[in-house]
C-alpha cells in the first residue's frame, strides 16, 4: 500500500500496513496496531525504567552504603520520568542528551586510550582489575582525561570557540580524551591504578561447584571455582570475591559496597577518596589551612559548594523549559516574573539544603568517631589474641626436654591430688578424736596446771594440722576443677555487718580501732555467700592478725553491679619483691615472721576471686601498712529475691519415710541419724557396708514389718566392702531401688564416673550442710516441708541437755558468736569461743557446755543456747 511522504516517517504506519494484510476490516487492523503499540511502550518504558534502577542502585548503595532493593529504584525512576513529563520539559530533554552525549563520548575515549595505548605501552597494568577493594577511588588517569574531555567538547558545543567547533564537538572530546589518558598515565606513573595486589584465585577456602562441569558453569573443558562470601554466605566465583581483613574472609561486592564500618580498610590510606581529596586541597590551599580541611565545616562547605550551583543548575533548567514552551511574546513578558518566582524559590530550597547537609555533615562525623572508637576496640582486642596466638605459639615451641618437664610436673599435681583426696578422710578422723579428748582434758579442772599447759600444745597443734589440712584441700579442689559455686540471693548489707561484728571484737581485744565504710549498698545481691565470706575472713583475719597497733579499715561499695572490697590496715607492710609470692601456698612475707597461720590464706581469697571471676589486688609499702583490694560482679536483685529465699523446713507432710544410714563412723552416723529423726524420719543406722546389706535383705519381702528404706545415705570410706561395693551389690541383687546418696568427706569423688548411676548432685560432702540434705530428700523422695514442727512429731529426738544453766558472756559476745555460728564456719566457732573464753574468765563454764555441740557441728542447737542466753541477759 502506497504511504504519503509526510506520513513515511512514523513507525506506526508500517504496522498498520503489515496488519492490513493481515484483517481485511480496516478497524480491526488498526486496533492491533494501537494495541501493538502500546504493548511496545509498556515494555520499553519498564525496561528503561529497570535499566535506570540499576543505576540508582549502584550509585546509592555506594554512597548510601544501603540497598533497599531495585524495585524501590525503579518506582522513583518512573516517578521521575512521570513528573518530566507532567512538567513538559520533553522538549528540553534533546539539548540535554546532546551536551551529554559529549560527556559520555568522553569517558568512552579515556577507556578505549586505557585499553588500545596504555596498557601496550605499559602505562597502565596489563590485566582489567575491576574489584573496586583493589582500585583507588579516583585514579587521576580516567577522571582526569574524561573531566578534561568533556569540559572542552561542551564548550564547543555551546559554541565557545565557534561554529566549526561546534559542530566537531564530538570528535574534540575523543581526540583530547584519547591525547590526555596517556599523557597522565605517564606523568603519574601508573600508580594509581591498583590500591592493592590481588590475592591469588583459588586459595584456601574456595570450593568447585559440585555441577560445574556439566552446567552453565562450565566453559572450555575447566571448572569454576568459587569461594563462599563470609558476610551474605553465598558462593560467587573466585574472579568476583576480594578478600576482606574487617571480616577475615572472602567479600562480594554488593556485600562490600554495603559495609559503612570498615572503611575502605582493606586500601592504603592514600587511595581512599577522602584522603585523595584531601591531598587535593592541600595542594590548591594555603598550609595554614590544611588542620580545618578534615573539619565538620570543611566537609559542610565542600557540600555547600557542589549543591548551591547544582540546584542553581536544575532551577535555571526549569526556567528555560518553560520559556521555550511559550511562544516568543509570551516569553518576554513572562521571563521576569518567573526568574523572580524561581529566583525566590531557590532560595528557600538553598536555605533548606543548608540545613540538610549540615545534619548530614553532623550525622556522618558522629557515626564516623563512633566507628572508628569501635574500630580501636576491635583492633586493641585483635592485637591482645594475636599476641594471644603468638603466645601459644611460642609455647608450642617449646622444646622437648621442657614439654616432658611440664608433663612430669602434671603427673606431680595429679599425684598431689589424689594423695591429699585419699589421705583428707582418714586425718580428719583422729583428728577429730585429738581435738575432742584434747579439749575434754583442757576443761577438766582436776588435771594440775603443768599437765593441761602440755594438753593446750597438744590442742593448738591439733587445730594448726586441721587448717592446714582444710585450706590444702580447698586448693586442691580449686586446681582441680570441682569446686563449684552455689550463688542465691543474698543480703548484702546483712551479710557484710555480721562479719564486720565478728573482726570488732577481735579488733577491740587487740587495741586496734577497728573502721566500717559500708557505702550505697543494694539489699540483695546474687552470690555465693560461703566463699565470699570465706573470702573477706580471710583478708580480714590477716589484717587483725599482722596490725600490732593503729587501725584496720573494712570499705564495701557496690556500683554498676560491682562490688569492690578493701582492707587497709597500719601493719607492718610488705617489700615490693615480696607482693607477688604472698598468694603462693605456704609462703610468708618477712614481715610476718613470728605469727601463726598455714600461709593459705590469702592463695585460697586469690584462688576463690579468680574462680568468682573477680580480681584481688594488692598495694603495700613496709612499715606503712597494706591494702588489699577485691573486685566481684555481684548483679543486685530486686527486693522480690527474697521470695526465692529457701523457708524454715522443720517437719514434712505426709507418712513417716524410713532412711537407711550406712557409716563405720558411729560420732558421724548417730548425728546425721539425730538430724533426721528430729526432722520426723524414722532413721536404721548400720555400720558396715555388709550390715546393710543384712538389713536390706530381711526387709526386702515388703510388708508392714518388712518394708525397706525409702532413701540410703551411704559412705564411701568403711571396712571390708566400699560403699561403691555396697551400692553395687544392693543394685544387682535387687534388693531396693530407693535413691542413693552419698555422704562423704572425700569431696573429689563428686562429679566422678561410675557405674551405678550416682550423679554429681547424689553427693554431699561433710560435714553435712542440713539445707543440702533437706533438699536432696525432698527432691528425691518428693516430700512437700513444712515451715512449723508437728504439734506430737513421731519419737522425737531428745536434745542434748545441759547439766547447769552457766553464766554467759555479755551480751555483745553473744551477738558476734551468734553471727558465726549462723555463717556455719567451724573454725571461726572455736575461735570465738576461745576469745569469749579468755576475756571473760567467768563464761568457762558457760563455753564449755558449747564446745561439744560446736565438735558436732549442731549449729542448731548451738543457735537456740545463745539465743536463751541472750533472752536471759535481756531479762531483769
Amino acid at each position: 500500500l502506497a504511504v504519503p511522504a509526510e506520513r513515511a516517517v512514523d513507525p506506526n504506519q508500517m504496522y498498520l500496513a503489515a496488519f492490513e494484510t493481515v484483517f481485511t476490516d480496516y478497524s480491526w487492523a488498526l486496533g492491533a496496531t494501537a494495541l501493538l503499540v502500546v504493548i511496545s511502550q509498556l515494555k520499553i518504558n519498564v525496561t528503561n525504567a529497570y535499566a535506570g534502577s540499576l543505576a540508582w542502585s549502584n550509585f546509592f548503595a555506594r554512597v548510601t552504603h544501603s540497598h533497599p532493593g531495585r524495585v524501590v529504584w525503579m518506582v522513583f525512576n518512573l516517578l521521575i520520568a512521570l513528573m518530566l513529563m507532567e512538567m513538559e520539559v520533553f522538549q528540553a530533554i534533546g539539548g540535554v542528551l546532546g551536551l551529554y552525549s559529549n560527556i559520555a563520548i568522553s569517558w568512552f575515549m579515556a577507556v578505549v586510550a586505557d585499553l588500545v595505548i596504555n596498557k601496550p605501552l605499559g602505562l597502565s597494568p596489563r590485566g582489567i582489575e575491576f574489584k573496586r577493594a583493589h582500585l583507588y577511588d579516583f585514579n587521576p588517569v580516567g577522571v582526569g582525561a574524561m573531566g578534561l574531555a568533556s569540559a572542552c567538547s561542551m564548550l564547543a558545543w555551546l559554541g565557545v570557540f565557534g561554529p566549526l567547533a561546534q559542530a566537531f564537538s564530538a570528535v574534540i572530546a575523543m581526540v583530547v580524551a584519547l591525547v590526555t589518558a596517556p599523557a597522565l598515565a605517564w606523568l603519574t606513573k601508573g600508580r594509581y591504578y591498583l590500591a592493592r595486589k590481588p590475592e591469588a584465585t583459588g586459595a584456601v577456602g574456595s570450593t568447585d561447584s559440585a555441577d560445574a562441569a556439566t552446567g552453565p558453569g562450565a566453559y572450555l573443558g575447566h571448572r569454576l571455582s568459587t569461594r563462599r562470601c563470609v558476610i551474605c554466605e553465598r558462593d560467587y566465583e573466585t574472579e568476583d570475591m576480594a578478600g576482606c581483613p574487617a571480616y577475615g574472609g572472602p567479600i562480594c561486592s554488593l556485600c562490600c559496597s554495603l559495609d559503612a564500618r570498615c572503611h575502605d580498610l582493606c586500601k592504603p590510606a592514600e587511595a581512599r577518596g577522602r584522603e585523595q581529596l584531601n591531598q587535593l586541597l592541600r595542594r590548591l590551599t594555603p598550609r595554614a589551612w590544611w588542620p580545618q580541611l578534615d573539619t565538620g565545616l570543611a566537609r559542610y562547605l565542600l557540600l555547600m559548594a557542589v549543591l548551591a550551583p547544582s540546584l542553581a543548575g536544575l532551577m535555571a533548567f526549569i526556567v528555560e523549559a518553560q520559556l521555550r514552551s511559550l511562544s516568543s511574546a509570551d516569553a518576554a513578558m513572562a521571563a521576569p516574573a518567573l526568574k523572580a518566582g524561581f529566583l525566590k524559590a531557590y532560595v528557600v530550597l538553598l536555605l533548606v539544603s543548608a540545613v540538610i547537609a549540615w545534619w548530614l555533615v553532623l550525622t556522618q562525623s558522629s557515626r564516623r568517631v563512633a566507628q572508628e572508637e569501635s574500630n580501636r576496640q576491635t583492633e586493641a582486642l585483635m592485637r591482645e589474641i594475636d599476641s594471644h596466638r603468638r603466645t601459644d605459639e611460642a609455647l608450642q615451641q617449646q622444646t622437648r626436654k621442657a614439654d616432658e618437664a611440664r608433663a612430669a610436673a602434671d603427673a606431680a599435681n595429679q599425684a598431689k591430688t589424689r594423695y591429699i583426696s585419699s589421705i583428707s578422710h582418714e586425718l580428719r578422723t583422729p583428728l577429730n578424736s585429738i581435738l575432742g579428748y584434747a579439749q575434754l582434758l583442757d576443761e577438766d579442772p582436776s588435771i594440775p596446771p603443768h599437765r593441761k599447759h602440755g594438753v593446750g600444745v597438744i590442742r593448738r597443734g591439733g587445730e594448726h594440722l586441721l587448717s592446714l589440712i582444710e585450706g590444702t584441700l580447698d586448693i586442691a579442689r580449686i586446681e582441680s576443677g570441682k569446686l563449684t559455686l552455689q550463688p542465691r540471693p543474698l543480703r548484702l548489707r546483712q551479710s557484710l555487718e555480721q562479719i564486720v561484728n565478728l573482726f570488732e571484737l577481735q579488733a577491740a581485744a587487740k587495741g586496734l580501732r577497728f573502721e566500717a565504710e559500708l557505702q550505697a549498698l543494694p539489699e540483695w545481691v546474687r552470690a555465693d555467700e560461703r566463699r565470699l565470706t570465706q573470702i573477706l575472713i580471710n583478708l580480714l583475719g590477716n589484717a587483725v592478725k599482722f596490725t600490732a597497733q593503729g587501725r584496720v579499715r573494712f570499705s564495701a561499695s557496690h556500683v554498676r553491679e560491682m562490688a569492690v572490697f578493701e582492707i587497709e590496715d597500719t601493719g607492718p607492710g610488705i617489700a615490693s619483691d615480696e607482693l607477688e609470692a604472698i598468694f603462693e601456698p605456704f609462703a610468708r612475707a618477712a614481715a610476718s615472721a613470728g605469727t601463726g597461720g598455714t600461709g593459705l590464706g590469702l592463695t585460697i581469697a586469690k584462688m576463690l576471686t579468680e574462680l568468682m571471676g573477680g580480681d584481688l589486688a594488692v598495694r603495700s609499702s613496709p612499715g606503712q601498712g597494706t591494702l588489699f583490694r577485691v573486685k566481684l560482679f555481684l548483679p543486685a536483685l530486686p527486693h522480690e529475691a527474697a521470695q526465692t529465699l529457701p523457708k524454715p523446713r522443720l517437719a514434712y507432710a505426709g507418712e513417716r519415710r524410713r532412711l537407711l544410714v550406712v557409716d563405720n563412723e558411729e560420732v558421724d552416723r548417730t548425728l546425721l541419724a539425730a538430724r533426721l529423726q528430729s526432722l520426723g524420719f524414722d532413721v536404721v543406722e548400720a555400720s558396715s557396708g555388709t550390715a546393710a546389706l543384712a538389713w536390706l535383705t530381711e526387709h526386702a519381702a515388703g510388708g508392714p514389718a518388712g518394708r525397706g528404706a525409702d532413701a540410703i545415705l551411704m559412705d564411701l570410706a568403711m571396712p571390708g566392702i566400699d560403699g561403691w561395693t555396697t551400692i553395687r551389690r544392693l543394685r544387682e541383687l535387687g534388693l531396693s531401688r530407693a535413691p542413693v546418696a552419698i555422704v562423704s568427706a572425700n569431696a573429689f569423688d563428686k562429679g566422678a564416673d561410675n557405674d551405678v548411676g550416682i550423679m554429681a548432685d547424689d553427693f554431699i560432702t561433710k560435714p553435712v550442710r542440713l539445707d543440702e540434705l533437706q533438699d536432696w530428700l525432698g527432691h528425691r523422695l518428693g516430700l512437700h516441708w513444712l515451715e512449723t514442727a508437728p504439734v506430737s512429731p513421731p519419737e522425737p529426738v531428745a536434745p542434748t541437755p545441759l547439766a547447769t544453766t552457766p553464766q554467759g558472756p555479755p551480751s555483745s559476745a553473744l551477738l558476734a558468736l551468734r553471727e558465726v555460728v549462723r555463717l556455719g564456719y567451724p573454725r571461726g566457732v572455736q575461735r570465738s569461743l576461745d576469745d569469749i573464753e579468755q576475756r571473760y574468765p567467768d563464761s568457762q563454764a558457760f563455753v564449755a557446755s558449747l564446745r561439744p555441740l560446736a565438735r558436732q557441728f549442731q549449729f542448731e542447737r548451738l543457735m537456740q543456747v545463745i539465743n536463751d542466753a541472750l533472752e536471759r541477759s535481756s531479762t531483769p
